[in-house]
């Protein structure tokens, strides 16, 4: 589990610092916000990419300019990632056809 300050993403901010239970510590570039089933999920890519990950997380804009991030429910949390996946193969189909 992660936390995740609130001060950490915003339009102007690039960089959202994920800090775990073990402390370690994870700077992520969002990668794009998205939607499935009526609710809003982000995409965070570690800055050391040397290992393919992307984390997800719940996605919630509580203001201007203002967000938060929850974890995804474990019974969701692999739908999630398929939607994630299709839209990422959808993506890279398009870049092809260009």
């Amino acid at each position: 589990m992660a936390d995740i300050n609130d001060e950490l993403y915003d339009e102007d901010q690039e960089i959202i610092t994920l800090e775990f239970d073990d402390g370690e510590i994870v700077e992520c570039e969002p990668l794009f916000v998205f939607e499935y089933e009526g609710k809003e999920y982000i995409s965070l890519v570690p800055l050391d990419d040397s290992d393919g990950d992307v984390f997800l997380y719940e996605y919630f804009e509580t203001g201007e300019d203002e967000f938060e991030f929850a974890e995804i429910d474990d019974d969701i949390f692999d739908l999630v990632a398929e939607e994630f996946d299709r839209i990422i193969e959808e993506t890279d189909t398009e870049d092809l056809e260009d």
